[in-house]
């Protein structure tokens, strides 16, 4: 069980691993997330196979200005283009025997049409209140009055973490990188 540490950065503000290498053999708390499939999803529900939980800061619509300074926040840029890229390799990871989740503390109502409008074949869930991200002591951040999660990806087995991605530094191969992964595992 271990970390993917993607890159190190020489950026005095990026985070490091140790911000989630307590994750590591956690079991997940039992907390239903709202969906965008109109249930709640629960975490902690054991699943035959992995369950991939990328966890991203948040998606604009096409027609919103990003948040203050936006694209200079690390990890903050390519919520969108991670989306898309779990989209398209979604078959991929289901035959090796994982389901994709997606994850923001953005509200079911604005991830709904962000669902819609990107086609995603899988569910999104909100921690809107900071409830698992409280629970697991995920990393966020703050912009703009948002509480906001960095980008990382959980990867569950039986209910329990075995492997966390932190950081995500390219998150548009971030699924090829999943991908990998799994045929090591």
């Amino acid at each position: 069980m271990t970390i993917a540490n993607n890159l190190k950065s020489d950026h005095a503000d990026t985070p490091g691993d140790d911000e989630c290498r307590h994750l590591i053999g956690m079991a997940m708390p039992g907390i239903s997330l709202p969906s965008t499939d109109g249930t709640g999803f629960d975490l902690a529900v054991a699943r035959p196979g992995w369950l991939i939980v990328y966890c991203y800061p948040r998606t604009s619509s096409p027609d919103t200005p990003a948040p203050t300074d936006w694209d200079v926040i690390p990890g903050a840029r390519g919520c969108t283009p991670q989306s898309c890229a779990f989209r398209d390799h979604y078959r991929e990871l289901q035959q090796k025997g994982a389901d994709v989740v997606g994850l923001s503390t953005q509200s079911t109502g604005y991830q709904v049409e962000m669902v819609n409008r990107l086609h995603l074949p899988f569910v999104v869930l909100s921690d809107e209140n900071l409830e698992l991200a409280t629970a697991l002591r995920l990393p966020v951040f703050q912009v703009d009055g948002m509480t906001l999660l960095r980008r990382l990806t959980l990867a569950i087995r039986d209910g329990i973490i075995r492997h966390v991605f932190y950081p995500v530094t390219v998150p548009e191969n971030h699924a090829d990188e999943i991908l990998l992964w799994l045929d090591q595992n």
